[in-house]
């Protein structure tokens, strides 16, 4: 391949990627959520009254190279929410940056802002849901009005090998999101039978739509309510990321 025809695909990719996150920011598919969202950047938290919160859905972030995909929740109310960056200003963000950076898929090992410097190495952050949803329970259809975005970025990360599902609801949502892009792609595509379930520390690995093996690892997510109780520690995390780096880089 030429270097003009490289340079000319980097830049219809590059478009596709704006074009994918505008409309991302601009989705006003749900109602409830888009109340919500923006009634907690109005009302916003006593300790960040003076942040000019997002309050608007989040996009993906990280390396687009990347050939690992973590799939969260949703942004959090006074988080992502507030920062417009996902896994960014709380708690969750704090765990798993520590995690990522012990294992040197991270700069540093918190997310405190959009411009704080952080860089994911081989790393891309999305959700299955891009708004807050009231009490972190986004409905059925909230999420699948969500998932297409999820689906339009599994199939521009043409090199990841490996999802990291942070929780029941990212586990089933991207396996849900991998049905959709192998049909979107006329690809001969089935989960294993039984369907996986989700269990921390989990590993399937799946048919990818694109074409050869992907893996699906599965951690409870890195929650306060998680994190508080013991159900989850940074080590338990550390152990998943590590088996994520090793399946996506070797060989």
């Amino acid at each position: 391949m030429t270097s003009v025809s490289c340079n000319a695909t980097l830049n219809c990719a590059m478009r596709e990627w704006e074009r994918l996150n505008l409309e991302i920011v601009e989705c006003e598919k749900c109602p409830r959520l888009v109340a919500y969202r923006r009634q907690v950047a109005q009302i916003k938290k006593r300790e960040f009254r003076n942040w000019d919160y997002w309050g608007k859905p989040i996009t993906g972030f990280g390396d687009l190279g990347a050939r690992v995909i973590i799939v969260g929740l949703a942004p959090a109310a006074h988080g992502g929410n507030r920062t417009g960056r996902i896994f960014t200003g709380d708690s969750s963000a704090q765990t798993l940056m520590q995690a990522l950076h012990s294992v040197g898929l991270a700069s540093q090992p918190f997310s405190l802002h959009r411009d704080d410097g952080l860089q994911l190495f081989g790393v891309y952050i999305s959700a299955v849901c891009r708004c807050v949803p009231p009490k972190n329970k986004p409905t059925p259809n909230e999420i699948r009005n969500c998932l297409p975005y999820l689906v339009s970025e599994l199939e521009l990360l043409s090199e990841a090998k490996v999802i990291v599902a942070l929780g029941q609801i990212a586990f089933n949502g991207s396996l849900t999101a991998l049905q959709i892009l192998a049909e979107k792609l006329n690809a001969d595509w089935h989960t294993l039978k039984p369907r996986p379930k989700f269990s921390h520390g989990a590993h399937f690995e799946l048919p990818d739509p694109r074409g050869g093996t992907l893996h699906l690892l599965a951690s409870y997510h890195p929650s306060r309510q998680n994190t508080q109780t013991g159900r989850l520690t940074v080590e338990m995390l550390v152990e998943v990321l590590s088996t994520a780096k090793m399946l996506a880089f070797s060989g």
